[in-house]
């Protein structure tokens, strides 16, 4: 299969990276410098492994004209360019890892809804000053139909991802599993950069695992208005946040801190890695998502709507 990698911040740069080690054919689109200097000293990863690999870079998307499947890495702030940048491409599947759980959509507006995938990416990594990507955490890669169909498409993408030794699984519940993974998300990335903390820290911490748990019992709230369930995911038990026990979600969050100290100590949220590097993070497409759509369903939710205001203006600070 072709694969083509839009965006090599850390996770497109570890999945590409894997996937041409493996024998695939793979195309990886990178801006200016980062572009430049992938193209001319290789792609390396380091962290749970450490290889260097040569690749195709492409600076200027315009020059490719199809792609088995292309899969989107860049930041959600990024995604009308990006999606502008290749629209042109002929697709036999297009997904995304970003963030958020608008990019669906999106995605289905500029390429039509037959060729959209959904999938998350729980795997953690970031780039170094050296340009390496380090490789965390290798969680797993799920993709699926968004009809929850089984498909000849989703096994040969998950095929190749396990062929090049990612974690990588078919998922029949992909929505559920968006919606997991975003309400987990929102919880640890807004008290990252608030505290600006490797995870295990705030996790661990009495006071900022209950802040995570009330973000993610506000975030919970937009999946169960529009009937999809949600599942125990990393960070919550299903049990947990479906009744609203607040307890029992900081302790679960509390074990995991305690598990990350050991596993991941080092590991910060993607959002606080920008905030480390004076960029611009992602607030619009992802707490204030979610403000605005609990406002459209008459939905509470005070604490999310809190950090909003708080992560917004600091957002600003940084443009």
């Amino acid at each position: 299969m072709r694969f083509v990698v839009l965006g090599a911040g850390a996770l497109g740069t570890v999945i590409a990276a894997y996937l041409a080690r493996a024998g695939e054919d793979v195309a990886l689109i990178a801006r200016g410098p980062r572009a430049k200097q992938l193209a001319n000293e290789g792609v390396t990863i380091t962290g749970l492994e450490d290889f260097t690999v040569e690749m195709e870079i492409v600076e200027q998307p315009s020059s490719l004209n199809s792609a088995d499947v292309l899969i989107m890495a860049t930041k959600t702030y990024d995604t009308a360019a990006a999606i502008d940048a290749v629209r042109h491409m002929k697709l036999g599947s297009i997904f995304s890892i970003q963030n958020g759980v608008m990019k669906n959509v999106q995605l289905a507006e500029a390429f039509g809804d037959d060729t959209v995938l959904g999938a998350i990416g729980m795997l953690g990594g970031a780039v170094e000053a050296s340009g390496a990507a380090n490789f965390m955490m290798d969680n797993p890669i799920l993709v699926g139909e968004l009809s929850g169909a089984d498909s000849t498409r989703v096994a040969d993408i998950v095929r190749a991802l396990k062929n090049a030794k990612l974690t990588a699984a078919a998922s029949n519940t992909i929505l559920t599993e968006e919606w997991t993974k975003f309400v987990g998300w929102l919880g640890l990335s807004g008290l990252a950069v608030l505290t600006r903390q490797e995870s295990w820290k705030f996790m661990t911490d009495k006071d900022g695992a209950r802040i995570v748990a009330r973000i993610m019992q506000d975030t919970a709230q937009l999946p169960q208005h529009l009937g999809i369930p949600l599942k125990t995911g990393p960070m919550f038990t299903f049990e947990a946040i479906s009744s609203g026990d607040e307890d029992a979600v900081v302790a679960f969050l509390r074990r995991r801190g305690e598990a990350q100290s050991t596993t991941a100590p080092n590991f910060r949220q993607s959002m606080l890695q920008d905030v480390d590097k004076g960029k611009q993070f992602e607030v619009e497409e992802t707490f204030g998502y979610t403000v605005r759509k609990a406002k459209e369903f008459g939905l509470s939710v005070p604490t999310v709507e809190t950090c909003y205001r708080i992560l917004s203006g600091l957002n600003r600070m940084l443009q």
